[in-house]
């Protein structure tokens, strides 16, 4: 009788923990999810009757500029990073091994900074319109043409430039993935080098490309900062215009809801090009690229060629912002820049942690039950697909009328009008960049788990670990620095992040990129300057990281 009770006792400490992890997973799940369903039942159930105003008014407006800078954008990104990928994997020339490194670097510089470098380059009273007059006795902008530089074809140019590494990422690790034989064998049957990137190299990469073609597309339709300075009206301005200014939560959650549903169509575009457009290299057959040198103008031609994504995604901005920032070096003893930086380290700080401390638990519950409802662990990521203007509306409303009720129960306990804890200060926004980049924590956490053998984690518990504690004592020393790469690619998330600030933060309360627009949109861009060079600054040790990670994996 003993042994039996043993033995139930045995069997039940092996299931019971595992199911308080999947308990907590799931808690974990629906808090990720509360702002997307919060938008979608205020869009479901509207109270002002505006979304005919809408389509009678300005909804045409917004969906034509959404849809065309979209695809615009997708494909001058599309072909900037293939051709530039297919080059630096195809040929070596002078500066090659360079530009692998240097046409990420666009990435670490915000499309909303890119804006007002490229603005404040080409306006009037700028250096190219100022040399122009200077140099042919122009005495007004009426004695010749220049482009317009808020416009629409501006706002494609910039975030084209800003873009375009997700498609060179994705599609010079499919290049460099063919078989170097299969070139071999195009070559020798007379194909030239346009033919062999047509017929061979496009269709082979087709999938990559068309993956990150519709990343560049999604993260188009979820930008605020570009398309607000150069004054197109998209679906995302238009959630802030129909809130903020015509006062309607119900017509900016209905926009929220077509913003979500474009980018899940994207998204699922994006999984759908890479499960069904699948190539395989036969094993006698693959064999490295060898790359073609390149000499002479050729070379040189494909060197300039190649560098103008870096030149217009990364130079020209670095230089504009950081002139502005040295020139007014008083700006960086600015009181406010100091508040805005701590408040940035905070918010940032504190949400990297939850995020992947989160993802965490998240990924090791559904480990140690991998028969029990998966699907939940998909669905987590739909965060990172929602834009920050529909994260704002999403947490907004629900977490008001927690707030109020909370408040109302604690002044009914203690007699203390505490005011409003979760709105009124920098809780919504944390809550906000959790569920924003939780999908980045989770994959990084995902990934380090799948690199642990699982006898270790066996080990561990036939020896008597908990679950809990092998999770702090066998996983955790194993994936000390995918965590850490981890809480570095959320924290630099959450210092660019724009639209869910500007909603949600509190009265009075900035963080970098929050100054950065204000100071820009006043045309005060010597005072927004060393809070774009912050910023760009720590995107910037993203970058190195991810090279790094890349250098190494290679």
């Amino acid at each position: 009788m003993t042994e039996q009770n043993s033995q139930n006792i045995a069997n039940l400490r092996k299931f019971s923990v595992p199911d308080r992890w999947l308990a907590v997973a799931a808690m974990i799940a629906f808090l990720v999810l509360v702002p997307i369903l919060s938008v979608l039942w205020i869009a479901a159930t509207p109270s002002d009757g505006i979304w005919g105003h809408l389509w009678r008014t300005t909804l045409p407006r917004y969906l034509e500029n959404t849809f065309v800078l979209a695809a615009c954008v997708a494909l001058i990104a599309g072909i900037s990073g293939a051709v530039t990928a297919w080059m630096v994997t195809m040929y070596r020339f002078a500066g090659s091994r360079y530009l692998q490194w240097l046409l990420l670097l666009p990435l670490a510089v915000p499309a909303y900074v890119s804006a007002y470098a490229l603005v404040d380059f080409l306006e009037y009273a700028g250096p190219i319109q100022t040399g122009l007059r200077a140099t042919f006795g122009f005495e007004t902008s009426r004695d010749y043409w220049f482009p317009e530089i808020r416009s629409r074809g501006a706002a494609v140019l910039v975030l084209s430039m800003a873009l375009a590494p997700y498609v060179f990422l994705l599609a010079r690790a499919a290049f460099s993935e063919q078989s170097g034989a299969t070139f071999e064998t195009a070559r020798a049957l007379g194909a030239g080098p346009v033919a062999r990137f047509w017929r061979v190299g496009l269709p082979l990469a087709r999938p990559a490309i068309v993956a990150g073609c519709a990343i560049v597309a999604m993260e188009t339709v979820s930008d605020f900062g570009v398309v607000s300075y150069f004054a197109v009206q998209t679906l995302t301005t238009g959630i802030f215009s129909v809130w903020l200014e015509g006062g309607s939560a119900a017509g900016a959650s209905q926009i929220a809801s077509l913003v979500l549903l474009i980018v899940l169509l994207l998204v699922g575009l994006e999984r759908h090009s890479r499960r069904n457009l699948r190539f395989h290299n036969a094993s006698r057959a693959h064999r490295p690229i060898v790359p073609e040198n390149l000499v002479g103008m050729r070379g040189w031609a494909v060197l300039a060629l190649c560098s103008l994504p870096f030149l217009i995604g990364f130079l020209l901005p670095i230089l504009v912002i950081s002139s502005h920032a040295f020139t007014n070096l008083d700006q960086w003893l600015d009181p406010q820049l100091l508040r805005s930086f701590l408040n940035t380290l905070f918010v940032g700080g504190i949400a990297a942690l939850v995020t992947v401390l989160a993802a965490l638990v998240l990924v090791y519950g559904f480990r140690i039950n991998r028969k029990r409802n998966p699907a939940l662990l998909a669905i987590t990521t739909i965060g990172y697909a929602a834009p920050g203007a529909v994260l704002g509306i999403g947490l907004l409303f629900p977490l008001s009328y927690v707030d109020h009720a909370l408040a109302d129960v604690i002044e009914f306990v203690t007699g203390v009008n505490t005011g409003l804890l979760l709105t009124g200060t920098a809780f919504a926004i944390i809550y906000a960049y959790c569920v924003r980049f939780f999908a980045i924590a989770q994959g990084a956490t995902e990934s380090a788990f799948q690199r642990v053998a699982p006898s270790v984690a066996m080990a561990s518990r036939s020896l008597g670990k908990t679950a809990g504690g092998t999770l702090r004592h066998v996983y955790m020393p194993m994936m000390r620095g995918s965590v850490a790469t981890a809480l570095l690619l959320v924290f630099v998330d959450c210092v660019k992040e724009l639209p869910a600030t500007l909603l949600l933060r509190p009265f009075n309360f900035n963080t970098l990129s929050t100054r950065v627009y204000e100071k820009a949109s006043l045309e005060q861009i010597g005072q927004a300057a060393p809070a774009a060079v912050l910023v760009v600054l720590v995107g910037f040790l993203a970058i190195l990281l991810l090279a790094r990670e890349q250098k190494a994996g290679s």
